[in-house]
């Protein structure tokens, strides 16, 4: 198994897909090595091009803010994106951009094994679970191949839909809630399961 280390030196060289002849930066995944949660976005946008960081632009700033409601800091959970390169003028990644990507996902999950991961926003939900309809499923955990998933939207929706602010936070305190029932042995209700 991989280091997180070696993952991340692999996606700053990486060169799988034609994203790396537009990056400024690719964008590794940063946070805890014991997280008990890890965040997936899309892609990342211009700010996190620019510093080779995920999540530190507008969208960043409202999932902090986020956390912090929680009574959690952002320096205790691990975040990342499906794909590691920011996709020209911000477009969703196409499937063979997040297919070349998606061994570095594994790769960060298999070394944090986290008690859930967090899927923000349809892109995520569909490259992930290959789920749609992230307002159907929002608030829902599900299980595939023994690792919980907790589905929520994604915090740069909250820019344009003020409303979906308490839907996230909400929705993160929840998720907290029930990392730590499992944590004391207890069971969570999960609402998909993937075979």
């Amino acid at each position: 198994m991989k280091s997180l280390k070696q993952t991340r030196q692999d996606v700053i060289s990486c060169t799988r897909c034609e994203l790396c002849k537009t990056r400024t930066n690719a964008v590794p995944g940063k946070g805890s090595s014991n997280a008990d949660v890890v965040f997936v976005g899309e892609a990342p946008g211009r700010n996190e091009d620019e510093r080779g960081e995920p999540f530190v632009g507008a969208a960043g700033r409202i999932l902090s803010e986020s956390l912090e409601r929680a009574g959690i800091s952002r320096d205790d959970v691990y975040i990342t994106n499906v794909v590691k390169c920011r996709p020209p003028g911000n477009r969703v990644p196409k499937t063979e951009e997040r297919e070349a990507c998606s061994g570095y996902l594994a790769e960060e999950l298999a070394a944090i094994r986290p008690s859930m991961v967090c899927v923000l926003g349809n892109t995520a939900f569909g490259s992930v679970l290959g789920g749609a309809e992230i307002t159907k499923y929002r608030g829902k955990i599900a299980r595939k191949d023994g690792q919980l998933y907790f589905i929520t939207v994604h915090p740069a929706a909250t820019i344009y839909n003020s409303g979906l602010v308490e839907v996230l936070d909400g929705d993160i305190a929840r998720m907290f809630s029930l990392i730590r029932e499992l944590k004391n042995g207890r069971d969570v209700p999960v609402d998909i399961e993937y075979s």
